[in-house]
């Protein structure tokens, strides 16, 4: 980041994110672009209207006391010459209360105008979403208008009417002004007709409207009472409103409809305000302290921090390595740079603007305002909406913020209660105000930066990965020797398995020779849990694991990621590795770890590949530098307005927000996905297609060749794991996805077995089709290898380190009171031996620990474990006292990282775990 571009984000980049923010929700209630300008131009001039107003005071006041001086000063200057004539001048101007700097005073509305200027032109010349839209007259928003052709020539005419409404407002304004102030003005306006002439139109049609509300904004100056009608305007505007989404055109959710109610409630306030006062006495300004003063700037550097680096920091410490690009490093820590910029920008900067131009009644309402508002963000970010699940890296859930109307009540209770309390305490105890205020901003600034310390020190834990992630990945396979692969589809639901294969019969074509194991049980309901027995069989299991208490998880789970390659490595085999899981405990997995057999070649595949057809062009990392900062502002709201904030993730990202109408194609954002409702979806999910490239791309980076070498692969992907929506029945990603009508046909999914479920919420139709698409990239490569002689000679095992509670089957609810669901501990397993050509299902008791196992039979004799000197084998789970299931709340392995796994509930299980009466609950304990 350049001094130049963290300028641009400090100042102008809090105004283009507001331009972008009111835009989009403006397009989302009048959804045409063209619509969502003109309430932009009215949003933006009704917001900035107390600041102009200001500002022609303080530049009235200015010229009037320049005007009574003047006389004077020209005496002075027609008198004295040299250092005499300066040294009068300024006795004079102090004798006055005069300060030249008082000058800038003149300039300060086109100061004002000229950054909101810089971010009107960036946001809407640079929107895509305006391309080949037509509005009215004006056929491409998204170009210059050429609304007049003469011959050959073609004129743009809102530019010449955009300078003609300017001029005509300019004239009205500076009626009595001096010719030197007019020539300014005029001048400006000429400046700004070139400057605009061959923009798009949707920029110049944006400016013609702020000149049009200027021009009656002079005009109201001129009447006898413009408070009276600008309030009366506000009211008529609001009944308008009401009206508009009471009954012409309400709006999709309750909530909505009672929040725009409430706004349009507002504008009748103006109104109110104006009839209460007419006939009171005016009341002197209130005397303005050093307290108050100090306690807007504290509060406003508070909720700065807050919402800058505080919660920006917090989030990328519980997993620094997930914001990491293997392929092209930034280090994470820039995106609390640019949040704290941003944050810096809006509450230092812009309302420190709003309060420096506001009367001494005005800033002492900002003072309590900001401080009752730096208390309600604390406890928003500290109390509520802190239950929402998964959190993506761009700042996305895994499933929708849902509140009840319960938690809603308190939120709101709770902030009425903080406005009361912190107002008093304000009006009451300043001196204590401000030393809170300091204290709370030390105590956010130094929890920030032990955040930061600590990514500091994670970053350079995985350098080195980082380094090691450069090298493209090459999966090789021979013709004339046995090929062993281990493919482990991350959270794969077994259960869905014969739902696949009834809809898409070709993938029991692709899959011929598998035995599918559906009575398979996992170890743990997460990746951190789950894998390490997957890996490195039953001496992982978390029982086993929490036994070796002298020794860290980390070691132990690195332990059980090198049994396999090391022993297939040391009985001749050629090895492969491809992004062994958390290896290193980092999410970018710590390659370092088969150092010592150099024979090992490990991959990163993760973040190497694209899906040609839907290549990811936004820029991820811009993204998270806007979405950083407008997550935190979510984080602070109360919780009624927080869905309005987070928009599904998209934090109202206005090109990822076309409309149903017109514009829809011009949609650009393809790093997040938004969904409307159970079908319907338009965006890519950039960390889905992450993964997703992979597995197309496996035919690209598998070399078949003609030796009689043995070879093995240990391959990990997340296509599974990543939700997104797809479309049907293809079941690949697309920028818009219209799945209404094959849902509607196929709303009973049906498995072979005859069983039957309905997709019914979000979670269940997302997973059941990224298991689609998994499995049919991986039915693709399985014909590859088929056309290519090395099917057969292969034996290829898939398998998931957990299932999920999808909610789908009554008879796997199991428990009296605790209701889990087996789906959750049931993992994918998946079988396909040497010269196997049938497709069959076997419901022998199995578990994901059985892996290592299944891939060594016949090609290790006696397998030993090279680190622990134990026998490899499947015996442990011949036993008639059950399998300990492990459950805990702390699955993030920056949390769970000790010697032990953290206390969490154990499940005692039995051979069939269909069965509710095989299943005990032990809490918080291990039995003996």
């Amino acid at each position: 980041m350049t001094i130049g571009s963290a300028l641009y984000k400090l100042l102008i980049g809090p105004l283009e994110l507001f331009f972008e923010v009111v835009f989009a929700l403006a397009n989302r209630v009048v959804p045409h672009p063209g619509l969502a300008i003109v309430a932009l131009s009215l949003a933006m001039n009704f917001l900035v209207l107390p600041l102009y107003r200001r500002a022609d005071a303080m530049q009235a006041e200015e010229r009037d006391q320049a005007n009574r001086m003047k006389p004077w000063v020209d005496h002075i200057r027609k008198t004295f010459k040299g250092d005499e004539r300066f040294m009068m001048l300024q006795t004079y101007y102090r004798q006055n209360g005069y300060k030249q700097t008082d000058a800038l005073k003149g300039s300060i509305s086109l100061l004002l105008e000229i950054p909101f200027f810089i971010a009107a032109y960036r946001f809407l010349s640079g929107l895509q979403l305006l391309q080949g839209v037509s509005f009215g007259p004006i056929r491409d928003l998204g170009a210059p208008d050429a609304l007049i052709t003469l011959g050959g020539l073609t004129v743009n005419l809102l530019p010449i009417l955009m300078t003609a409404i300017n001029v005509i407002s300019a004239a009205i304004y500076m009626k009595g002004f001096p010719l030197k102030s007019k020539i300014q003005m005029y001048g400006m306006a000429l400046i700004f007709l070139v400057f605009l002439y061959s923009s798009p139109s949707g920029l110049v049609f944006y400016w013609t409207l702020n000149n049009v509300f200027s021009l009656l904004k002079n005009i109201f100056y001129k009447l006898k009472h413009p408070r009276m009608v600008l309030s009366a305007l506000a009211s008529l505007l609001g009944i308008g409103g009401a009206i508009l989404v009471l009954f012409l055109r309400p709006l999709d959710s309750v909530r909505r409809q009672v929040m725009a109610l409430v706004f349009f409630a507002l504008l009748q306030l103006p109104l109110v305000l104006y009839l209460a006062g007419r006939n009171r006495p005016a009341r002197p300004e209130p005397r303005l302290t050093k307290a108050d003063g100090r306690i807007y700037t504290l509060a406003s550097l508070f909720v700065a921090l807050l919402t800058g680096a505080l919660i920006p920091s917090a989030v990328i410490r519980s997993s620094p390595a997930e914001f990491v690009n293997v392929m092209a490093y930034r280090s994470p820590l820039w995106y609390i740079v640019s949040a704290l910029l941003l944050a810096a920008g809006t509450f230092l900067i812009w309302f420190g603007i709003f309060y420096r131009l506001a009367s001494p009644s005005g800033k002492k309402i900002m003072s309590c305002g900001m401080w009752a508002m730096a208390g309600i963000a604390a406890a928003d970010y500290m109390f509520f909406g802190t239950n929402y699940g998964n959190l993506s890296t761009l700042l996305v859930y895994d499933t929708y913020p849902v509140n009840t109307a319960q938690q809603l009540l308190a939120n709101l209770g709770a902030a009425a209660l903080i406005v009361l309390v912190f107002a008093l305490l304000w009006k009451r105890l300043p001196a204590l105000v401000s030393a809170l205020s300091l204290a709370l901003c030390l105590a956010v600034a130094g929890m920030a930066g032990s955040n930061v310390a600590a990514v500091q020190s994670t970053l350079r834990e995985i350098d080195r990965s980082i380094d090691a992630a450069q090298e493209m990945p090459r999966i090789t396979l021979n013709k004339n020797g046995r090929n062993v692969m281990v493919l482990m589809m991350d959270r794969a639901i077994s259960s869905y398995v014969p739902f696949l294969m009834q809809e898409n019969p070709q993938l029991q074509e692709q899959f011929a020779g598998f035995t599918y194991y559906p009575n398979t049980i996992a170890f743990g309901q997460s990746t951190n849990f789950g894998t390490p027995p997957l890996y490195g069989g039953y001496e992982y299991t978390p029982e086993e694991m929490n036994k070796r208490d002298t020794e860290l998880l980390v070691e132990k789970h690195n332990e059980s990621l090198k049994v396999m390659p090391v022993l297939f490595d040391e009985n001749g085999f050629d090895v492969t590795v491809c992004d062994p899981t958390y290896a290193g405990y980092q999410y970018v997995p710590d390659l370092s770890i088969y150092d010592p057999w150099p024979d090992i070649k490990a991959y990163i595949t993760l973040g190497k590949f694209s899906v040609d057809s839907y290549e990811v062009s936004a820029d991820v990392e811009a993204i998270r530098d806007r979405n950083f900062f407008c997550y935190s502002l979510t984080k602070i709201v109360p919780l009624i307005a927080q869905p309005t904030l987070y928009n599904q993730g998209l934090y109202n990202q206005a090109d990822a927000l076309a409309s149903s109408g017109e514009g829809l194609e011009n949609a650009t954002n393809t790093v997040t996905q938004t969904e409307d409702g159970l079908s319907k979806a338009t965006g890519l999910d950039e960390i889905f297609m992450n993964a997703y490239a992979v597995l197309t791309n496996l035919p690209a980076i598998t070399q078949i060749t003609d030796s009689d070498a043995d070879t093995f692969l240990m391959f990990s992907n997340d296509t599974m794991h990543d939700l997104a929506m797809l479309k049907e029945p293809e079941y690949e990603p697309a920028a818009i996805i219209d799945n209404t009508v094959y849902d509607a046909e196929h709303y009973d999914r049906t498995s072979t077995d005859g069983r039957v479920i309905h997709l019914e919420d979000s979670w269940q139709v997302k997973t059941y089709q990224v298991d689609m698409a998994g499995m049919i990239q991986l039915g693709k490569w399985f014909d590859y290898l088929r056309e290519n002689g090395v099917y057969d000679n292969t034996r290829i095992i898939i398998v998931s380190d957990h299932g999920w509670p999808l909610g789908h089957f009554e008879n796997m609810i199991i428990g009296d009171g605790w209701g889990e669901d087996v789906m959750r501990y049931n993992p994918v397993l998946m079988v396909k031996d040497f010269g196997a050509t049938e497709l069959t299902t076997d419901m022998q008791f199995m578990t994901h620990a059985d892996v290592p196992t299944l891939a060594m039979e016949g090609l290790i004799e006696d397998p030993v474990n090279p680190f622990t000197g134990k026998a490899i084998n499947s015996d442990a789970k011949d036993t008639d006292s059950g399998h300990l299931v492990f459950w805990s709340p702390e699955w993030n392995i920056y949390d769970n990282h000790g010697t032990t796994f953290m206390p969490g509930t154990w499940y005692l299980v039995g051979d069939y775990i269909f069965d509710p009466n095989e299943w005990t609950m032990v809490l918080d304990e291990m039995p003996e």
